[in-house]
């Protein structure tokens, strides 16, 4: 399943369709998109993912002609996750607040708290558990092929 951010941006409500070609996207107008991914959970939850939302909050074309930077606020519930998922591009992010257990289909997975940056490279599947006793908050910023959608999921 393949999650086309513009298309999630007309969808929310709160950001109209024209405002992805301005040059920045103003904090207050980004949305909360909820994120609905298949269970990669075995505890049983119905929803693993829900609740868990990712907030536009600026998008601009990159210096590399056909890429663009695009940072977003992610929040995870306590006991959610992101679901398995991967971008077309690379992912640097700053965990702002909480306790994440960072999954890799490719290798071990990485524990980050509070305070912590992470890198995550073009493609590779992830998912973002939070294991903490808070909502996580993640900043994350992806350089991405502006051609293809900012999330496909597994």
């Amino acid at each position: 399943m393949m999650i086309d951010r513009r298309f999630l941006l007309r969808t929310s409500g709160a950001a109209a369709a024209g405002a992805l070609s301005s040059a920045a996207l103003p904090a207050t107008a980004a949305a909360a998109e909820p994120i609905r991914h298949p269970s990669s959970c075995l505890t049983g939850d119905p929803d693993p993912t829900g609740g868990v939302t990712r907030t536009l909050l600026q998008e601009h074309p990159s210096p590399a002609e056909g890429w663009e930077a695009v940072q977003t606020l992610v929040r995870i519930p306590r006991h959610k996750e992101s679901g398995r998922h991967s971008h077309p591009g690379i992912e640097v992010g700053y965990i702002i607040r909480g306790d994440v257990l960072m999954e890799f289909d490719d290798g071990p997975p990485l524990r980050l708290s509070t305070g912590d940056p992470f890198f995550i490279p073009d493609g590779v599947i992830h998912n973002a558990r939070n294991v903490g006793t808070v909502t996580t908050m993640m900043l994350s910023t992806y350089v991405v092929d502006e051609t293809q959608p900012l999330v496909t999921t597994y």
